[in-house]
């Protein structure tokens, strides 16, 4: 499959921070996957841990593609309830691998309640304590929740070495408390959705250019501004240069320059390698 672009050719570095490569719509074409994702300008991807066994799952794939991928590892709101101690073993163990470089997906959804609120907040609070112990930053998830999550980060905030609210969705008040705590904001094709992401639009340019962060959270938020579509209707990483274009549309700037930014910001969060800001050859 031709991978399409937005523009005539990648002539910058994207690093994706949020891709979900080890779900299952994944299973049968990963390496093609990376190899578009690399011809579409991607340098560096990170993987998201959401329970135990994703976590370990995703940096076992980052081991095999080193020069490429990272992981975080951690346990999703919804499965705050399976939280235990043994579990908790199991995390900090992961995060002592030099190709993790985050806590998380962490943090509260009060939309769903898959795990009920209190479980939310005890997972989520003894996450916080290992990024705390590890110094590294926090992959964080939250859906309607965003009172309650300021108010346990600023608990924590100055002991933590950094943080990014992943997939931020949320509304100009949330935005703001985060931007206080000096967290990191992460975008996805959410922004491209004009059915449900226009209330992003006016927020975006409100972001400061050093704490934006894009992702594509593949293999779901397919871009809505996507040419052509793909037939199964899957989102991958090759398709974030259309949420940067969305972005920088919104932010009135270039494309280039948004990409280098947002690049720049990843690699100081996570402690990435310099060599993904540079283009790789698929």
């Amino acid at each position: 499959m031709q991978v399409p672009l937005p523009y005539e050719q990648p002539l910058f570095p994207l690093v994706d921070i949020g891709v979900n490569l080890t779900d299952r719509a994944f299973a049968e074409d990963v390496d093609t996957v990376l190899q578009r994702a690399m011809q579409a300008g991607l340098t560096g991807l990170l993987l998201t841990g959401t329970n135990g066994l994703v976590s370990e799952t995703s940096l076992k794939l980052a081991e095999s593609h080193p020069a490429l991928l990272r992981a975080t590892a951690g346990v999703h709101p919804h499965h705050a309830s399976e939280w235990s101690a043994s579990l908790a073993a199991d995390i900090r163990g992961l995060l002592q691998h030099p190709l993790c470089v985050a806590v998380g997906e962490t943090g509260l959804d009060f939309n769903r309640n898959f795990s009920t609120p209190t479980e939310q907040e005890t997972a989520f609070e003894a996450q916080l304590g290992l990024a705390v112990e590890s110094g590294k930053p926090l992959f964080i998830h939250e859906r309607d929740a965003g009172q309650r999550m300021l108010e346990i980060l600023r608990h924590w905030r100055d002991d933590l070495s950094g943080a990014v609210v992943h997939c931020f969705t949320g509304d100009k008040t949330s935005l703001f408390g985060y931007l206080d705590l000096d967290l990191y904001i992460g975008l996805t094709g959410w922004v491209c959705d004009e059915r449900r992401g226009t209330h992003l639009w006016p927020l975006v340019s409100s972001i400061p250019e050093q704490r934006l962060l894009i992702e594509s959270d593949a293999p779901w938020l397919l871009p809505r501004n996507l040419r052509p579509k793909p037939k199964k209707g899957r989102n991958e990483p090759a398709f974030l240069p259309w949420v940067l274009v969305q972005l920088a549309q919104l932010r009135s700037v270039e494309p280039l320059q948004l990409a280098q930014q947002t690049s720049q910001n990843a690699c100081k969060l996570f402690h990435l390698p310099d060599d993904l800001l540079e283009i790789k050859t698929p």
